[in-house]
């Protein structure tokens, strides 16, 4: 069995697989949850792990050796690369670019084999732009929902209202009759026009000849305004196992 974790800002993804075949799988926020639902796998017997983490390097360490204690096993941490098969990273020093964009660009070169555009919407909402050949030519980082909806409640005094409150109204865009909703909404249309924005400008290097992937928590934010995209919730994983081949 392999552990394979997606350690997000927020949340902390999981999965374990026997072969090809998904055992088990989940999401939470800190390792003691994550180790509470391995202990619910049925007859887990790990071989080995691998990660990708963008939390601090202490709590990367941390995690990395409570899995050796735990299961007896050493996990493969993903590292941003000048290179990887066919992709070749874009950034100036190549270990600056975010290993969770890293890795999500791996895994959608490999479904699309030919040129891509990579939206990831977690705390961030990051874009990034693969050519046919493999390059990557860079990308744009902009606030996610978390954190607009954070700065606005906590840098505006009279905007308050619960977490809860926003999924009742978040995807119904029009003009909000309450803070909550014109909050959500307007946020939800910025990112929306950011993503339409990318959108346009790989059609002008590509036209129609590159295909639109989506991730992360928010990633149907996106698919009103970019219906050809595919929602690959899997995507850090597909990459992950580029990123770290298992003998």
């Amino acid at each position: 069995m392999i552990l394979e974790l997606d350690c997000g800002n927020s949340l902390i993804k999981w999965r374990v697989l026997h072969a090809t075949q998904i055992l088990a799988n989940g999401a939470v926020h800190q390792p003691e949850q994550l180790f509470e639902a391995l202990n619910e796998v049925p007859h887990l017997s790990l071989r080995a792990a691998r990660m990708v983490c963008v939390r601090t390097d202490e709590e990367c360490r941390e995690l990395v050796n409570q899995i050796a204690a735990r299961y007896a096993v050493q996990t493969q941490c993903a590292r941003a690369e000048a290179s990887c098969g066919q992709v070749r990273n874009g950034y100036i020093d190549c270990e600056r670019l975010g290993i969770d964009r890293w890795v999500a660009i791996l895994g959608a070169y490999q479904q699309a084999k030919g040129a891509c555009l990579i939206f990831d919407l977690g705390t961030a909402l990051t874009a990034d732009f693969i050519a046919n050949d493999g390059e990557h030519l860079g990308g744009f980082i902009c606030p996610g929902m978390p954190l607009m909806r954070n700065q606005l409640r906590g840098h505006t005094g009279r905007i308050r209202y619960k977490d809860s409150a926003a999924a009742n109204v978040l995807y119904e865009l029009s003009p909000g009759r309450s803070t909550v909703e014109a909050v959500e909404r307007g946020c939800a249309l910025m990112l929306q026009g950011f993503a339409q924005k990318q959108l346009e400008l790989a059609q002008r290097y590509w036209g129609d000849d590159f295909q639109t992937f989506l991730t992360g928590g928010d990633a149907a934010l996106l698919a009103p305004v970019l219906p050809q995209a595919q929602v690959r919730q899997d995507l850090m994983f597909i990459g992950l196992a580029i990123a770290c081949p298992l003998p």
